[in-house]
């Protein structure tokens, strides 16, 4: 796949990222709320404790069909593992976020800064086996919008901080 094919894909990959995005705005809540009556790690062990019956009942209903063969199966680097780490270190921090003066868009806007900066990171330096890619002028770009974006919800926004 060229650089140009991977920068234009097909439509329901947009429809896809901006369901995920509302599905993260509503679980950022939800986490917040918990977060409310308890505590953040309160909040963490629910959402993951939520999430691995999830995971085994959808593993039970698709086993049946779709079983890989053992020679189709390959081995996650060791750092792949840790992404549960990172989830649950996220879950704790924006549950803490949301209920502060932030809020919930504050939170979501600074949470999405970090993912564009640390993405573009990422693959400047090709990090977890991605691909080097050096950031384009598109790129840059795209970073400034998003972080003055981000100032903009949380300085100029009715529950500025």
């Amino acid at each position: 796949m060229t650089i140009e094919a991977a920068r234009n894909p097909h439509p329901i990959y947009f429809a896809r990222a901006f369901a995920t995005g509302g599905l993260l705005t509503f679980m950022v809540h939800l986490n917040g709320e918990l977060a409310g009556y308890g505590n953040p790690l309160f909040s963490s062990w629910t959402a993951h404790g939520t999430g691995i019956i999830a995971a085994v009942i959808h593993l039970l209903l698709i086993h049946r069909r779709r079983r890989p063969k053992p020679e189709q199966t390959l081995r996650a680097p060791l750092w792949a593992y840790f992404g549960g780490i990172s989830g649950a270190a996220t879950v704790m921090l924006t549950s803490t976020a949301v209920n502060s003066p932030l809020g919930l868009s504050g939170t979501l806007a600074l949470g999405l800064a970090g993912q564009v900066a640390f993405s573009v990171a990422a693959d400047n330096w090709g990090l977890f086996g991605l691909p080097k890619r050096r950031p384009d002028r598109r790129d840059i770009v795209a970073l400034g919008l998003v972080v003055m974006g981000a100032a903009l919800i949380i300085l100029l926004g009715r529950g500025a901080a």
